[in-house]
């Protein structure tokens, strides 16, 4: 893990989340499934003036024997979902006077039942008093939202659906909620993207998942699937043109925010920024060459990796560009120890040797040479080849080793390839093997589908043995939870050969055209020719993998 001797910002302890409760109330209509939201008082201390789903905490009479003896209940829901939902029928009730509840017989609650409660009043005992029942087993989780870092009040809350009960009407309780609407879920987005309907991101988000299901009954059969949330997510939040912007956790920012902000902090800018290193720690700074494209993302990500007191490895120099080898020199103050190219594509490793020629002491450029099954313009010949576990060290002027990176020799994407680890943070620099945002292009006859997964294996199991939690690609942000990202990239590799195999199978007689057609249908048609050449890699392995793919 990261030391924290390393890290930009002091550590602080955010504020502890508050439990609390959200209900999302549905109804089908003519135009598609509604939900119903209300206006925040202007004065609230949270989400002030925000269009909202009912909701609030989590009281200690939520979780009582009594309260929970009065509740209907599913098989398989859990006490905590359980005090959940009482808190969220509560709330709605006390909110909105709507009234999740029913009679012995069965029967929801209706006006008359909600014309002999008080809000205000003590809210189990009365329906008890009644012989109403509390409908929580009609009350299904949907997420599980847990408010920024950033923020001094904060909530852990699931927000649950349920279907509005016939015959009822909201009406606004005037002082914490106002001007209830129904409201279709991407209406409600729309008129928030035109500045007539504010809304917080956790609402947004929820909104926007909502707006893909067909009606009322699949949003609950989704959540009855399974009694957990079909999602969790406690956002991070960074600088994007100087504006806050937030993330979760599948967004491609969100890793880079954990690292450096770990606490939350609203302070890393996540611009592509050219003419200065961007900082990820006190010893990591990435500064990305003006190179965006299909293949490339936002560009090539050039590492420095050490401080001043030790000197400067420079990972990826980048293609052939005076600029970014004299930023990278400015960056460093010269004082570069050793330039690392985790391979010898043309955006990666011809920068190696301008940028030596800055130095006074010329660094040596390290790398493994390129193999016979490269193309041209991927020759590349180090002035020194790496050894696989090697270590490259860094020590400060007292002779402290400081930082360590160790050399892993991962073939794949090019024969040459390498990733390296800084030991002491538990950062792997992926170079091409794994990126953010896309999947590595694996080019037959340099590129070896069959060693690609291999060296996805081994990085697991060296990130494991190494505490390896976030992992430095050589285009994109920062991705954190190292061990998860490897799994999905795997997985996502063998799903894709399962494709292959089912395009093989369909057209036997097929060319790569009409396979990548097939095997390829979720990606835009503009990218085919590259995804043919990965493709490729997929059909060599499984034929070198016959006769245990017969038929193919």
């Amino acid at each position: 893990m990261v030391r924290p001797t390393q890290l930009l910002h002091p550590q602080r302890e955010p504020a502890p989340p508050r439990p609390a409760a959200t209900v999302l109330l549905l109804r089908d209509s003519p135009a598609g499934f509604e939900v119903l939201m209300t206006r925040r008082s202007a004065h609230a201390s949270f989400a002030p003036g925000a269009y909202v789903f009912p909701g609030g905490g989590i009281d200690a009479a939520d979780a009582s024997p009594e309260a929970h003896a009065q509740a209907t209940r599913r098989p398989g829901q859990r006490e905590a979902h359980l005090t959940q939902a009482i808190a969220a029928i509560r709330e709605s009730f006390e909110e909105l006077g709507v009234l999740l509840a029913r009679h012995a017989d069965g029967r929801m609650a209706d006006a008359a039942d909600i014309a002999a409660l008080d809000r205000k009043g003590s809210f189990v005992a009365q329906c008890a008093a009644r012989g109403l029942q509390l409908a929580a087993a009609d009350v299904f989780v949907l997420a599980h939202w847990i408010t920024d870092r950033d923020l001094p009040r904060r909530f852990d809350v699931p927000f649950l659906v349920a279907r509005m009960p016939e015959g009822q009407e909201p009406v606004a309780d005037e002082a914490e909620q106002f001007e209830p609407v129904w409201v279709r879920p991407a209406d409600a987005l729309a008129r928030h993207a035109a500045g007539q309907f504010f809304m917080i991101f956790p609402t947004i988000r929820t909104l926007e998942r909502l707006q893909y299901f067909a009606g009322v009954d699949a949003v609950l059969a989704a959540c009855a699937a399974n009694e957990e949330p079909l999602w969790t997510s406690c956002p991070r939040a960074g600088l994007l043109g100087g504006r806050e912007a937030r993330f979760m956790e599948h967004e491609p920012p969100y890793g880079e925010l954990e690292l450096v902000c770990p606490d939350g902090q609203i302070l890393h800018p996540l611009d592509w920024h050219r003419d200065e290193p961007t900082p990820l720690l006190k010893n990591v700074a990435r500064l990305t060459a003006a190179n965006p494209g299909a293949m490339t993302g936002p560009g090539t990500n050039s590492y420095l990796v050490g401080d001043p007191s030790t000197g400067y490895i420079v990972i990826d120099p980048g293609p052939v560009d005076a600029e970014h080898q004299q930023r990278l020199w400015r960056a460093t103050g010269g004082a570069i120890q050793a330039i690392v190219c985790t391979h010898s594509h043309p955006d990666h490793a011809p920068g190696a040797w301008p940028l030596q020629a800055l130095c006074a002491h010329r660094p040596p450029v390290l790398g493994l040479p390129s193999a016979a099954t490269a193309r041209a313009a991927s020759a590349f010949t180090p002035d020194r080849t790496l050894c696989d576990g090697e270590c490259l060290v860094l020590r400060s002027a007292d002779g402290t080793t400081t930082h360590t990176l160790e050399v892993l020799h991962t073939p794949g994407h090019a024969a040459n390839h390498l990733c390296l680890v800084l030991r002491e943070d538990g950062l792997l620099f992926s170079g091409d093997h794994i990126l953010n945002g896309s999947t590595t292009i694996v080019d037959p006859p340099d590129g070896d589908m069959s060693a690609y997964l291999d060296s996805l294996d081994r990085l697991a199991a060296h990130g494991h043995a190494h505490e390896v939690r976030y992992i430095l690609p050589a285009h994109g942000y920062v991705i954190a939870d190292a061990p998860a990202a490897i799994a999905r990239l795997k997985a996502h590799r063998l799903q894709r050969e399962a494709k292959v195999i089912a395009a093989m199978q369909a057209a036997p007689e097929g060319t790569l055209q009409d396979w990548v057609r097939l095997a390829y249908d979720d990606v835009p048609e503009r990218m085919w020719p590259l995804a043919e050449r990965s493709l490729l890699a997929h059909v060599q392995r499984l034929r070198a993998l016959a006769p245990a793919n017969d038929g193919l």
